[in-house]
């Protein structure tokens, strides 16, 4: 999605604190891909944590890394992860479902479309 409409509309990763940490619930699959990252106890351990994401997953868009006192986060409902869309106006035009399960990009795409006024296109 960001490919296809980032002329057309900002997209941002904000990364809040670690979903999985090794000193928490770490899964099998994390410590199968060497993903090996502990909690967070300052803003330098969550930078460092936010820019290994990036690399690992090959992000292309910016990051917004969220304070330590979790603000966005909080006020997102955003742990471990999800996708809105919010219009120029500052209003939520889109909520997904709680990450990684809950993500339907096609859901989403359609209300980014609708946003942009383009909705039933293709």
């Amino acid at each position: 999605m960001y490919a296809k409409y980032k002329e057309e509309a900002d997209f941002l990763v904000v990364y809040i604190r670690e979903a999985h940490p090794e000193d928490g619930w770490q899964v099998r699959a994390n410590e199968r891909d060497g993903v090996i990252i502990k909690s967070h106890k300052s803003e330098e351990e969550r930078i460092e944590a936010a820019s290994a994401c990036a690399v690992g997953l090959k992000l292309s868009m910016p990051i917004l890394i969220d304070d330590m006192n979790d603000t966005v986060e909080k006020a997102y409902q955003g742990w471990p992860d999800r996708i809105y869309i919010v219009g120029k106006d500052g209003k939520i035009a889109y909520k997904g479902a709680r990450g990684p399960a809950g993500f339907k990009p096609k859901e989403a795409e359609e209300a980014l479309k609708k946003l942009l006024g383009k909705a039933g296109a293709e």
